[in-house]
């Protein structure tokens, strides 16, 4: 009996061991011991019996209890068996390469997958960097991180996880898997617009043997670029192609810089018949529906920019501008002039009161214009209020409005931002005049009172940053200024009503005169004729002086900052103010006109900080460089040969840092 209580070598029964097989042990004990006792009360006999019975129940309870103890514990090490067996097995043979380094990065050791990529390579008690220094340097560069991380490594991709704590490395291998994202990435769909900009210009004096040749040379030329890059191509107008790409061909003539629209426009100017391209491109959406719309979208905003140029933006993106490096061609006609007018005319006649307003801090060319628009409301017989924050506006501004007062009609209709927004109603009308940013506006509130019901009428280069739903839009870029456009109007107004008066005419006149920077950059054949009509309307020359005299404090201002040139990089010429210095936006920006004066300067640049605490970067360009684009990339605008941004919350220096980067990176990717 005794082998029943205790094994071979003397030890308690296993079960004794588990506590709950003990408790249960104890609790049937206690039973049996308390029947017996009550049974010899009653019966000495039954009591007797009731302990044979009561010994035999308990031996083979106990030996069940050992059985099923040692059962369990055999279980439980053969489970421990298999685990630890199956964790060993998982290290040596799972698809994930695993190495384990000690402190001096020496390997201590590595799984057979890791070895695979090593072939006959002896790793342990090697240091990484001697046996892979490219897998060293991905160690080092993610080691303080503990996410995954996707690398390439000896032409393969993987997943890697290094955890520092363990000295642990692991890779897992996805190179299958990254193969079929990039298949998938670079087999979706773009969808794209070209339009020969200036094809019924050029078509008009040519015989029909011409127009033949130029037609066969732009659709072979067209041709074989889609072809070399994989596209398909469809003429759908003798101007007009639908092109279909996957994103790798996308990726492929972006990378060329869109060079089709260099060799068209330079061969076809050789045959003086200078065409030129503009090409809109959509991507990132899988409805071809909407792909479509963007792409006829992106079109416009290539031709809103002045043409020849490719724009490239998907949906929700940012947009991608190559080309326009040459000064926009003339392309309005008195045909699209007169339709304009008569379309303003008739929105005019559809609203109750018309407002109009120019970008903030404005200059001759935006009042000017203003003046002009009020001008042609009155001609239709509507009101039209002048929104103008008069607290700031440069002195030729503040100069021009109190030549005004001796015009009661024209004063009384400039007004505040606050009082425009009282007055709007959902009838009236807003007209922007030399912009299309809302966010430059004299009042931006209003614009967003007033979006359902808004024209635009300028002459810059149309941007990113553009109304959703203008009602008409009229931006010609090879226009000298706002103030020409809105000129070609008079001649299609009802001419029983009053005309242009003088100090109206005179502002107009100004605004083109200073845009042009007298009459000698961006100026055409229909500026000279815009100027005429204008000094035949009274515009009144020792006016114009007047209006643009400086005050003595801004002509001291612009020659200092003259005095603080620097020239760099391919005759470009930079001013930078003082940090601790606020200059007027006008005479900065007449600072830097003055430096294209100078010999040898293409392109020049200030930086000055504004009273508002931005930082106001101004460009000019005699044409040689585009500072459009520059001023796009910090997030301004302008033409090819003018343009202007601001910079918020950073200082002078770090923004000339900005624009010598920016100037570095547009010039190293041409």
């Amino acid at each position: 009996m005794k082998n029943w209580f205790t094994n071979n070598r003397g030890e308690l029964p296993p079960f004794v061991h588990n506590r709950r097989l003990r408790r249960i042990m104890m609790f049937i004990s206690l039973i049996v011991i308390y029947g017996i006792v009550i049974s010899f009360l009653y019966n000495i006999v039954a009591s007797l019996i009731l302990i044979v019975i009561s010994v035999v129940g308990l031996i083979f309870t106990i030996v069940m209890m050992n059985e099923i103890s040692s059962d369990t514990n055999r279980y439980i090490t053969d489970l421990s068996y298999r685990i630890h067996r199956g964790e060993q097995e998982s290290l040596l043979e799972m698809p994930i390469g695993v190495m384990i380094l000690n402190d001096d990065e020496q390997v201590e050791w590595a799984n057979p997958y890791m070895v695979k990529y090593f072939k006959d390579e002896n790793l342990l008690g090697r240091k990484i960097d001697d046996i892979d220094h490219d897998l060293q340097q991905l160690i080092t560069k993610y080691a303080e991180s503990d996410e995954f991380h996707t690398i390439t490594w000896r032409d393969h991709k993987f997943t890697m996880l290094i955890q520092k704590e363990y000295n642990s490395v692991y890779l897992m291998d996805i190179t299958r898997y990254a193969n079929l994202e990039e298949r998938y990435n670079e087999e979706q769909i773009s969808v794209g617009q070209i339009f020969l900009d200036n094809y019924d210009e050029i078509t008009q004096s040519m015989t029909d043997q011409e127009i033949s040749n130029l037609s066969n040379y732009v659709t072979n030329e067209l041709a074989t670029w889609s072809q070399k890059y994989g596209m398909y191509l469809k003429q759908i107008d003798d101007d007009h192609f639908f092109l279909l790409a996957y994103s790798k061909s996308l990726t492929a003539i972006e990378n060329d810089k869109f060079n089709i629209l260099d060799t068209v426009r330079e061969t076809t100017s050789k045959q003086n018949f200078p065409l030129t391209l503009s090409i809109g491109i959509a991507y990132g959406e899988d409805d071809l529906n909407n792909l479509a719309d963007q792409a006829q979208s992106n079109l416009d905003l290539a031709l809103g920019r002045g043409g020849d140029q490719v724009v490239v933006k998907s949906l929700d993106g940012t947009a991608r501008f190559y080309g326009g490096k040459t000064n926009p061609m003339e392309k309005r006609t008195r045909v699209r002039a007169r339709m304009i007018s008569q379309a303003l005319n008739e929105l005019m006649s559809a609203s109750d009161q018309v407002f109009v307003q120019g970008h903030t801090r404005p200059d001759m060319d935006s009042l000017g214009a203003c003046l002009g628009i009020r001008r042609i409301a009155q001609m239709n017989n509507k009101k039209c209020w002048i929104v103008l924050d008069k607290e700031k506006v440069h002195s030729d501004i503040q100069r021009l409005l109190e030549a005004t007062k001796k015009y009661p009609e024209i004063a009384d209709s400039i007004i505040t931002p606050s009082e425009a927004i009282a007055k709007a109603t959902d009838s009236s009308m807003l007209i922007m005049v030399d912009h299309s940013k809302p966010s430059i506006s004299i009042s931006e509130d209003l614009y967003k009172r007033m979006s359902a019901k808004v024209v635009i009428i300028d002459h810059h280069r149309r941007g990113e940053e553009f109304p959703e739903n203008p009602m008409l839009v009229y931006i010609e870029p090879y226009a000298s200024s706002t103030c020409e456009l809105i000129t070609e109007m008079f001649e299609y107004q009802p001419h029983e009503e009053e005309p242009i008066n003088r100090i109206e005419a005179t502002a107009m006149l100004t605004g083109i005169f200073i845009d042009t920077q007298r009459f000698s950059m961006r100026t055409g054949t229909r500026t000279f004729d815009a100027a005429s009509y204008l000094r035949s309307a009274g515009a009144d020359s020792d006016e114009m002086q007047q209006f643009m005299k400086e005050n003595i404090d801004s002509y001291l201002q612009r020659n200092h900052l003259i005095s603080k040139v620097e020239f760099f990089h391919k005759n470009m010429a930079l001013i930078v103010g003082e940090e601790d210095q606020a200059y007027d936006p006008v005479t900065a920006a007449q600072a830097c006109d003055s430096l294209l004066t100078m010999s040898g300067v293409d392109a020049s640049f200030i930086i000055t900080k504004r009273s508002d605490g931005q930082i106001g970067v101004s460009a000019r360009s005699t044409g040689a460089v585009n500072v459009q684009v520059i001023m796009e990339q910090m997030g301004g605008g302008g033409h090819l040969s003018s343009g202007a941004t601001q910079v918020s919350d950073k200082s002078v220096a770090d923004v000339k840092k900005m624009l010598l980067e920016t100037i570095k990176n547009i010039d190293d990717n041409e």
